[in-house]
């Protein structure tokens, strides 16, 4: 038997276990969505920053130039080998020779298509070639750019300027501009090919189950709650899933770093989204407000409040039916038990005072002036038969409320007293002027906050509010340091 509870008391799942693996879950599955940001963040900027690639990681762009449908563009290739061949010419039977001159000639005919053709566009290099122009019309000393090609590709110039020269100009400017053009293909739709959802469709996958299966364990754990309207709580997890404007995914990537704790983004977010909450919350107050009055100046001044006062229309009841006779009930009770013995010395003190003043104004009193002692009468008399007045006040309402037929009393004067206030209330008059006042007031409230709010800056309310709440989590952090144990 006891072999038996300890095999049971060891399979029984560890709470503070499960919660802790589900926290390495989620940074798992928060570092996943940081990596695809990245990849879509590299995918959308390859192209401006090709030329860089190009420069210190060639082998990057040549395994990834077939993901975007990039290809060399076939004449600045043709270009260029036309420059490969000239060097190895010059180098065989030097600059004058008649085959190094028909290089050069077929430089100078591929120069003048290049200047027509425009193999730039595509690419977006305008600038850059139009900043080698301006070298080249520099270097050979020429003004139009076909003059200066004219004259680069000349046995002479080359010959005057320097061969060794003239080729590292060529490494230098040339070369680069040539080998980094290219031009991209285009599909059925006429839309460039861009095959990067080869490499997202993993990610979008493994965070199409995360999400389905997270929707899952949510309604098991929350029985309100099923599957689908997990995954609608989750609305911008959606957007993992879309394979256009990748770059909304920054939304959901924030969000589920910040849920992991693999970064602390509160700093962030509330930096962010300051000045924008901050106003929104204003108007939202301000609608809310102008709202809410409206509403109740309209109930008022159609009379539908106090005809519901009156007239009270069959409802959904919430709790007990009669609740205006257990609010009664509770305040005499309030009144009775709480309110009557905390002001019974005051109840004195205003007795004292009537009963003096009212002795002293009685012409009874006056005519007994005359009699030795009666002067003392009304201090005396008035202390004690006031203190009298006031305890036995009190007591006779507890006794009286305590009391079976006391109580049909104080239900009678409660029935009575609605009924009375009911009756006057249909007066036309009355209910007029109360719903004249009311209105009234509602406006002159709907005025005034919106002049005080006027006056308040937003900002600086929600940065109060922050501050407030950072007073608090430090005060619970504050704590719970404490009440930890050793």
């Amino acid at each position: 038997m006891q072999q038996l509870r300890s095999q049971a008391k060891i399979q029984l799942p560890n709470l503070a276990d499960r919660s802790a693996w589900g926290q390495l879950w989620m940074q798992w599955v928060a570092i996943v969505m940081v990596i695809n940001l990245a990849l879509v963040a590299f995918n959308s900027s390859y192209l401006t920053l090709r030329d860089l690639y190009w420069h210190y990681r060639p082998a990057l762009v040549e395994h990834y130039d077939p993901i975007k449908g990039v290809q060399p563009y076939p004449s600045t290739v043709h270009y260029l080998n036309t420059v490969d061949d000239l060097e190895q010419q010059v180098a065989q039977t030097g600059l004058q020779s008649p085959q190094t001159q028909a290089v050069l000639q077929d430089l100078r005919s591929q120069s003048a298509a290049l200047m027509d053709e425009n193999p730039f566009l595509i690419a977006n290099k305008m600038a850059s070639f139009a900043k080698f122009k301006r070298q080249l019309r520099q270097y050979t000393d020429t003004v139009s750019t076909q003059a200066a090609f004219e004259r680069f590709w000349t046995a002479d110039f080359l010959a005057i300027a320097g061969w060794s020269q003239s080729r590292e100009w060529i490494d230098a400017e040339l070369r680069p501009l040539l080998a980094t053009n290219y031009y991209r293909i285009a599909n059925e739709t006429g839309l460039f090919v861009d095959r990067f959802w080869l490499i997202d469709i993993y990610f979008v996958f493994f965070f199409a189950v995360e999400m389905v299966g997270r929707a899952v364990l949510v309604s098991r754990r929350v029985a309100e709650i099923n599957w689908l309207d997990a995954l609608v709580r989750r609305w911008y997890d959606w957007l993992l899933l879309i394979p256009v404007w990748r770059w909304l995914r920054i939304l959901p990537t924030v969000v589920r770093v910040h849920q992991s704790r693999l970064v602390n983004m509160e700093r962030f977010l509330a930096q962010a989204t300051h000045e924008p909450a901050a106003y929104l919350a204003d108007r939202v107050s301000k609608f809310l407000l102008v709202r809410l009055v409206n509403q109740t100046q309209t109930s008022v001044q159609s009379g539908a409040l106090i005809k519901a006062l009156i007239e009270p229309e069959p409802h959904t009841a919430v709790g007990e039916a009669d609740k205006l006779g257990r609010l009664s009930d509770r305040l005499i009770q309030l009144i009775i038990y709480k309110a009557m013995p905390t002001i019974q010395p005051n109840l004195e003190g205003l007795l004292r005072h009537s009963l003096r003043e009212s002795l002293q104004q009685s012409d009874l009193y006056q005519g007994m002036q005359i009699i030795p002692g009666i002067s003392t009468l009304p201090k005396g008399a008035a202390e004690q038969l006031a203190d009298y007045l006031a305890a036995a006040a009190c007591d006779v309402l507890v006794n009286a409320y305590e009391d079976e037929q006391g109580r049909q009393l104080f239900d009678q004067l409660s029935q009575d007293f609605r009924y009375a206030l009911t009756q006057e209330l249909k007066d036309e008059g009355a209910r007029n002027d109360i719903q004249q006042l009311l209105g009234d007031w509602l406006e002159e409230l709907k005025l005034n906050y919106l002049e005080q709010a006027a006056e308040v800056n937003p900002e600086d309310t929600l940065s109060e509010a922050e501050a407030l709440q950072e007073k608090v989590t430090a005060k619970k952090t504050e704590n719970s340091s404490t009440s930890a144990p050793g």
